[in-house]
């Protein structure tokens, strides 16, 4: 008889369980679903703040003279152009073009670079990283398990992290621009504060070692009180990103997608040196020139029931489709979705169907995102 699989908490679980979180299975680890209402959590990051734990993503480390070179090399973008202090989003595809991840990398120094994989594919990234770096002069090092994540969310999102710094270092937080990081002093803990998001709000990702995490967390919790903060759970992070047309691993990234079909043929440098997946994404993107195959898409719904993922997507009596995620919109009112459509619907303005539960509900398709917050 095969063992049940481990269940990992973070860091932050007793805190967590203090305010009363539901919590869920992901990828792995047992995280917060919601504390008070998905609705509640959602709109208070659209309109206010909300505080979420991300200490199960991953960390990695890629260090020495070559690590811009293994990272050339690994993933399909070209991260040693990426300047100090920046970050750039980018994939780790198999041989075969399929999506092994989508992560985040950040460049602290000219021969090091600290990435963000998904929590559930940290030990993949870690693996195929290390492999690949195996012909450069570069170390990588899996400092996931001694790195906490924290996020805030949220218009009032720089004026909550910067309250916690020293005041000679504000203009770090205030100045720092997005998918920028740099060292501050956060409620007196050494962290690397980050400008980037996965809900389509302004924000700051706070990085710091598992031991000043829960006194980092009481400190946004208590200095976004005035601010309208929320600590906020998967299930609003899930409806924060489906709004803003932001994709998710397992559901509209696989290995059975690849970065042209799903919109993300703009990562791909194939004017690089050789790279893994290189020669099977060349052949992806004339697929996409060519009009063959299916794409990823934004469908609005005309009616009132939202679609969910794996239902078909028709055009008569054709599945022309598959919605990959799907849920009503809190902040814009109507259903939204993303599905892989055959190229021949997926032009804006393409009228289908989705079968939701057995009954045909209308959607047209849109650009992408749905929801764009005011700069």
């Amino acid at each position: 008889m095969s063992e049940a699989p481990t269940i990992r908490s973070t860091v932050l679980a007793e805190e967590h369980a203090r305010l009363g979180a539901a919590f869920t299975d992901f990828g792995g680890w047992r995280m917060p679903v919601r504390y008070s209402s998905d609705l509640a959590e959602h709109r208070a990051v659209r309109t206010a703040a909300g505080l979420f734990d991300l200490s199960h993503m991953g960390e990695v480390r890629v260090e020495g003279p070559q690590a811009g070179a293994a990272l050339d090399h690994a993933l399909v973008g070209r991260l040693s152009g990426v300047a100090v202090g920046r970050a750039r989003y980018s994939l780790l595809c198999a041989e075969d073009g399929g999506i092994v991840d989508d992560l985040i990398t950040y460049r602290l120094a000219e021969d090091r670079f600290l990435v963000v994989p998904n929590a559930a594919n940290t030990a993949a990234a870690v693996a195929a990283l290390t492999e690949r770096a195996a012909g450069f002069d570069a170390a990588v090092t899996d400092v996931s398990a001694e790195t906490a994540l924290l996020a805030v969310q949220g218009p009032a999102a720089e004026a909550i992290v910067a309250s916690l710094v020293p005041g000679g270092q504000r203009e770090v937080v205030t100045g720092l621009r997005y998918y920028a990081a740099a060292r501050a002093t956060v409620a007196g803990a050494d962290a690397l504060v980050a400008r980037t998001g996965y809900t389509g709000e302004d924000g700051f990702e706070v990085f710091v070692p598992n031991g000043a995490a829960a006194a980092l967390w009481a400190a946004l919790l208590a200095a976004g009180e005035g601010h309208g903060l929320v600590p906020a759970g998967l299930a609003a992070r899930d409806s924060l990103r489906l709004e803003a047309g932001m994709p998710l691993y397992g559901h509209e990234l696989t290995r059975a997608t690849d970065p042209y079909a799903a919109g993300l043929g703009g990562v791909v440098a194939l004017d690089k040196d050789d790279f893994v997946g290189r020669r099977a994404l060349e052949a992806a993107r004339a697929a996409r020139e060519a009009g063959t195959g299916r794409r990823l898409v934004g469908l609005r719904g005309a009616g009132r029931r939202a679609a969910r993922a794996q239902q078909p997507v028709l055009v008569g009596d054709d599945v022309v489709g598959e919605v990959t995620s799907g849920a009503p919109s809190p902040t814009l009112g109507h259903p939204v979705a993303l599905a892989y459509v055959d190229a021949a619907h997926a032009g804006v303005g393409s009228a289908v169907d989705v079968d939701v539960r057995g009954t045909r509900q209308p959607f047209d398709v849109v650009e992408l995102p749905f929801y764009r917050r005011a700069r």
